[in-house]
């Protein structure tokens, strides 16, 4: 593939209407595949890191998400450039990327298949039938047991707190995930407890269902995460809004009753 080629095949995964080009370095580099440059809008791609095509697309997608996330920022800034962030692979990000590579996999600029090596098919086979199963009913019976220590220590007068801190020696935000994953149904545990945990931060059943069906049709972590997030944040609109006009309201009658106080204050002067 040539640079042409690579920005055409960019293109018909996502539009943009901020330019930008793709250029192949003809180099080797052992720190990154690639970069991307918002200040002018360059795709570096070190092409001699790639043995094949597929490869070379990954980190192309790659590269272009930082890309359609710059031109995000800029509309959000009102046409300005916005301050470039360091912190450049967020949840966002990854969720980004991988539904691009879901895109281009339908349409077949890029593959994910693992059948062509049958030791990886079958170390595959193995990590997910005899560690992250088994991992996923563990800490499920473990969430049922701190659920269960949590009760006595109600009822022996002993703070729970004091318990996970010096007696388990377990964080209290470990604890409280791996009691969240506890409350879950038993079949939820053949999805790993990374994903179970997932699942278990989702406050409404509806989207705990969402999340389950996302991950059933292997959608990356960070894509069911971002959703949720969406979900939460399309909900909380209504919400946060009602709160904002209360809030309003109470301080314009503070005010006004401040000014009714002043006004009355001047007239006996």
């Amino acid at each position: 593939m040539d640079n042409a080629k690579i920005k055409e095949m960019l293109l018909d995964i996502q539009d943009t209407q901020l330019e930008f080009s793709v250029i192949m370095t003809g180099k080797e580099s052992k720190r990154v595949n690639g970069l991307y440059k918002p200040e002018t809008r360059e795709i570096l791609l070190h092409n001699k890191n790639f043995k094949e095509d597929n490869q070379l697309i990954y980190t192309a997608i790659h590269e272009y998400t930082h890309h359609l996330i710059n031109e995000e920022k800029i509309k959000e800034n009102g046409g300005r450039e916005p301050m470039h962030s360091s912190r450049s692979h967020t949840n966002y990000f990854w969720a980004k990327f991988h539904g691009l590579l879901d895109i281009a996999e339908q349409k077949g600029y890029y593959k994910m298949d693992i059948s062509g090596s049958p030791d990886l098919e079958a170390l595959t086979k193995d990590i997910k039938e005899n560690f992250i199963k088994p991992n996923g009913h563990l800490m499920l019976e473990f969430g049922k047991k701190l659920l269960r220590a949590h009760t006595l220590c109600e009822e022996n007068n002993i703070r729970y707190e004091d318990y996970l801190d010096r007696v388990l020696q377990l964080p209290r935000n470990t604890a409280q995930s791996i009691t969240k994953v506890g409350m879950l149904p038993e079949e939820d545990a053949e999805l790993g407890f990374e994903n179970m945990k997932i699942m278990a931060s989702a406050k409404k059943p509806e989207q705990k269902a969402l999340a389950q069906d996302a991950i059933k049709k292997g959608k990356s972590p960070d894509s069911v995460i971002a959703m949720l997030k969406k979900k939460a944040e399309s909900v909380d609109a209504r919400t946060k809004l009602e709160k904002e006009r209360d809030r309003l309201t109470k301080t314009i009658n503070e005010l006004t009753t401040r000014l009714e106080y002043v006004e009355e204050s001047l007239a006996n002067l």
